[in-house]
């Protein structure tokens, strides 16, 4: 199999080379070039177009965002944006995931060589993720250590025990939501298609910890629903978004008659943090089969085993379709573990989340 082509545009002549150094020491990956900014890189790359480019947000002559959407309508590419972890980067990465980058590489303001170097496997695989991304579906469809450091690969096991509930009948109903790779787009065309009567809907979107309450606030001026950053015991209601906070896990837990959030910290689970697995499993526990659970587009197997156990509670579970997933690696896997009774395109997800049918129903086609 031919290597990964990767071309790193940043106007930081450390960053270039510290990038071109760390990528070409990974296995499968070949750095084909890199420029200062996009002018520069445009006119490189017209002899050897690149699989993958990393890009910086805040550069001379032409900024990030302005090459990005001039790079998806003429040469769609899978882009990997490498921004710095501050409140403005962060809103402004936010407008370049909207408009079409699969991914974020997090660096810091200080100790940046080391930080990089620290983030050997969080760069290979966003870049290898992206590599198999498909851009061109996306518009057609509409630190602390990073959300995947290398480390042991646990199970849900290590946030939240595996038991059996007795879920009390109710009509109170929870939508439960997890994505990675492409998820942003995909969850701002859903987002916005939902009038304020859904019910409550909790969210993990692989993102690092400094980039979520950014999103949840892109996300909020464009929806009917209210879309916020979760925060601890925040109540599970009608007409409300919650997106689990970048490094922290999000449980759906149960007092009563109310869902609330819990937010956690705790080791990477399928390694990331926020995790799907820990956020279904705590869906199976709290609300069984008063849940509505949808995987959708993003690399990896995060989600599988707990949109599973989540199923078996009698749950409705669907996955995102492969024609319309950016990276059809998460749903592929959930519905491989058993844990789906369909799949649906993107475009078909509002209007389930708006019925919420039960299984049964959905089973019929009713």
């Amino acid at each position: 199999m031919a290597d990964i082509k990767v071309f790193i545009v940043d106007d930081s002549a450390v960053v270039r080379q510290v990038l071109t150094a760390l990528l070409s020491s990974i296995a499968g990956i070949t750095v084909i070039g890199a420029a200062p900014d996009p002018l520069f890189a445009l006119k490189r790359m017209e002899t050897d177009w690149p699989d993958v480019i990393v890009l910086d947000i805040e550069m001379p002559r032409m900024d990030g965002i302005t090459f990005l959407k001039k790079l998806m309508q003429e040469h769609p590419t899978p882009v990997v944006i490498c921004s710095t972890l501050t409140a403005k980067g962060a809103e402004v990465t936010m407008q370049a995931m909207s408009a079409g980058a699969v991914d974020i590489i997090t660096k810091p303001t200080v100790n940046l060589k080391g930080f990089l170097q620290d983030s050997k496997t969080l760069l290979a695989d966003a870049i290898k993720g992206a590599s198999h991304a498909r851009v061109g579906r996306m518009s057609a469809d509409s630190p602390k250590k990073s959300i995947m450091e290398s480390q042991p690969k646990l199970n849900a096991d290590a946030i939240i025990a595996p038991h059996a509930s007795s879920i009390h009948e109710t009509t109170d109903r929870v939508v439960s939501i997890g994505t990675s790779t492409g998820g942003t787009q995909a969850l701002e065309y859903v987002l916005t298609r939902l009038p304020r009567s859904v019910p409550g809907i909790i969210i993990v979107q692989h993102m690092p910890e400094a980039f979520t309450a950014a999103f949840a606030k892109r996300l909020d001026s464009l929806c009917q629903v209210t879309v916020k950053e979760a925060e601890q015991n925040d109540r599970v209601i009608p007409g409300l978004v919650l997106i689990a906070p970048g490094g922290k896990h999000m449980l759906l837990r149960r007092s009563g008659a109310q869902y609330r959030v819990e937010i956690k910290d705790g080791p990477l689970v399928s390694r990331h943090r926020p995790s799907v697995d820990v956020l279904f499993r705590s869906t199976a526990q709290a609300a069984g089969q008063n849940a509505l659970g949808i995987i959708m587009t993003g690399m990896g197997d995060d989600g599988a085993r707990g949109m599973k156990e989540l199923h078996d509670t009698g749950a409705l579970t669907v996955a995102q379709d492969e024609n319309s997933c950016v990276v059809y690696g998460m749903p592929k896997e959930a519905v491989k573990h058993g844990g789906t009774d369909g799949e649906l395109p993107l475009s078909a997800i509002p209007n389930l989340i708006i019925q919420s049918p039960n299984r049964v129903r959905f089973l019929k086609g009713s």
